[in-house]
């Protein structure tokens, strides 16, 4: 036999040659995942090959990580984080996955094994070992996190240390307490930091306001100075000039927590914007009557007559908005796109919105086209109130469409006129009966009259739903408090606790949200404004009819759902739909004078 040579390849490849990564070939150590902590910020409990479902199907696969519980937020740090993209906003003091535990509306914990299931409180046991954990927000979100590769008791840990920060027992345990604490004694920050927004805590932002409207016949009051009258109203108020000091005092008793009428703002044509609260004895509804309608009536140029709203008999309740939100948080949005619409519907959200929308139109039309005075009347006058008396004007003065005025307009009608904003967000969760989405459901209206009028907004769906978040972080004053009453009560224990020195000036240790520095670089704050804002003077009237912006009718699922659902089509996905809501004109324009 003959012996066959091999025969030598002929192949040649024109690829370079595969380049082995040494490095890859030696096990390198893990990344060790550390949180960024603020002043004050201290990490509770943690755990290790956590995944973060990025879907529904909790089977499927997402980010995997360290899950932390800090004193502040719920924190979750991929081990691997996926290529940067730079997102439209990067919030300063939070990162892409953190969550405020004022945010946490359940904390739900799952055993698919056992087929358990529990939603957890403060200080409460838990039996079993989660093997899943579900964080209900408050901002709309469904987030999980699955155990199946940590460790059991760590799991366990995290979850119980997560629902009892989520409820603290007292106002000072919110982390803003101990960091603006902190802030302040590393800063030593002296003044208002060039804050633009008025305030309304001093008379001079009374008196400014009474100027920039004409409001000639209406004075600052300082009646309830030191809250010597109402707990809930602030101390500087705007009256009539013919009612004197003593009438208010001796007529205050009548009133619900002595909530006497007040002056919201004024028309060009002398009309007033007031509101009050209801008369706790109706026996003496007449008194009342004749005693602050003709002063109301002798501040108008024209003595035209004054007409009185009552919110309570046309308007839904709080506890029909309450409702309504919960079914929102707690409602899983698996469905499908269509079922889930149908669903959102049935919650009656888009109706009560429409009705607070008509109702202010209907006001804007007593105001602006009847020429006469409108006194808002609720029987609080703290809810339902800020609401409408806050539309009305956003609808009539063109320098609330402005992101200052828009700013202003709600210190004055809601932090300062003693919105309940502890209760309504229910920080504490202390009553969940409390608890209602009324500063939501504003911002969701301003939303759909900013779509039927583009170009009369100097801000944007953007600044709407940031502000809309800022609601959950605890640092700041804004929305942390029930009263100016009780934020003074509350800073000065602060103060004292802090050891910072009497008669500083509170918004120094404590800031209102308006310094958005404090979160959003500069840059990104640009995203705020309204590149199609023609400005205050676009607007005009002829010949005694409104020439003013025309609507742009806007077909897509945002304008179906409102302002309350951008937050989940931001964290989820955007849904595509034929079907819309047109919202009809509310009224034939936004005057300008």
């Amino acid at each position: 036999m003959f012996s066959v040579k091999p025969t030598k390849p002929t192949f040649r490849s024109y690829l370079p040659p595969v380049q082995t990564d040494v490095k890859k070939t030696i096990e390198s150590p893990p990344k060790k995942v550390e949180p960024k902590l603020l002043q004050g910020e201290i990490v509770v409990n943690e755990v290790n090959f956590v995944r973060k479902c990025l879907s529904a199907d909790s089977s499927q696969e997402g980010l995997w990580g360290k899950l932390i519980c800090t004193n502040f937020k719920v924190s979750f740090i991929p081990t691997d984080p996926p290529s940067e993209q730079k997102s439209h906003l990067s919030h300063l003091l939070l990162g892409l996955h953190d969550i405020p535990l004022t945010c946490l509306e359940q904390v739900v914990t799952v055993n698919d094994t056992k087929g358990k299931k529990k939603v957890l409180g403060s200080n409460q046991k838990l039996k079993f070992n989660p093997t899943e954990l579900i964080l209900y927000c408050k901002d709309l979100r469904i987030i999980r996190f699955c155990f199946v590769e940590a460790g059991p008791e760590s799991a366990k840990k995290v979850c119980l240390a997560i629902a009892h920060y989520s409820h603290p027992a007292d106002l000072p345990l919110l982390f803003g307490f101990e960091y603006q604490g902190r802030r302040y004694h590393d800063s030593k920050v002296n003044d208002r930091g060039g804050l633009r927004t008025p305030i309304f805590d001093r008379p001079s932002d009374w008196d400014r306001e009474i100027k920039r409207t004409g409001a000639s016949e209406w004075r600052v009051c300082s009646i309830n100075e030191n809250y010597a009258i109402s707990p809930s109203l602030p101390e500087h108020i705007v009256v009539p000039v013919s009612l004197a000091d003593q009438d208010l005092k001796q007529n205050s008793i009548y009133f619900m927590n002595q909530r006497i009428p007040v002056w919201c703002w004024n028309h060009p044509n002398g009309s007033a914007l007031v509101r009050m609260a209801s008369i706790a004895d109706p026996l003496q509804q007449r008194r009342i009557d004749q005693r602050f309608i003709p002063a109301i009536t002798k501040s108008h140029p024209q003595r035209s007559e004054v007409i009185r709203s009552d919110l309570d008999k046309c308007l839904p309740n709080i506890q029909d908005l309450q409702s309504i939100f919960q079914m929102c948080v707690n409602n899983s949005f698996e469905e499908s796109e269509e079922r889930w619409l149908s669903s959102i519907e049935n919650t009656r959200w888009l109706e009560y919105v429409r009705a607070f929308l008509k109702h202010s139109a209907e006001m804007v039309y007593l105001l602006d086209g009847k020429n006469t005075s409108v006194i808002l009347q609720e029987e609080e006058d703290r809810d339902l109130n800020c609401v409408v008396s806050s539309l009305v004007q956003l609808m009539l003065d063109p320098h609330y469409r402005s992101l200052v005025g828009f700013q202003s307009l709600v210190q004055k009608e809601w932090v300062m006129a003693g919105h309940r904003f502890l209760d309504r967000c229910n920080h504490l969760k202390k009553n969940d009966k409390d608890e209602s989405p009324l500063f939501m459901l504003f911002l969701d209206c301003v939303w759909q009259v900013m779509n039927q009028y583009p170009a009369a907004f100097e801000f944007t769906e953007t600044y709407l739903t940031v502000l809309s978040d800022s609601m959950w972080i605890p640092l700041f004053s804004t929305f942390l408090f029930n009263s100016p009453k009780q934020r003074a009560q509350y800073l000065m224990d602060f103060a004292k606790n802090k050891a910072i020195p009497q008669g500083e000036d509170q918004l120094v240790y404590f800031p209102p949200v308006w310094d958005w520095s404090q979160q959003y670089s500069t840059a990104d704050q640009t995203l705020f404004n309204n590149p199609m804002f023609v400005g205050k003077g676009a607007a005009c009237v002829q010949n005694g009819e409104v020439k003013t912006f025309r609507r742009t009718k806007v077909h897509n699922t945002l304008l179906q759902l409102g302002l309350c659902f951008i937050c989940m089509f931001t964290y989820f996905s955007t849904f595509s739909t034929s079907a819309s809501v047109d919202f009809e004109p509310l009224f034939d324009g936004l005057p300008s004078w």
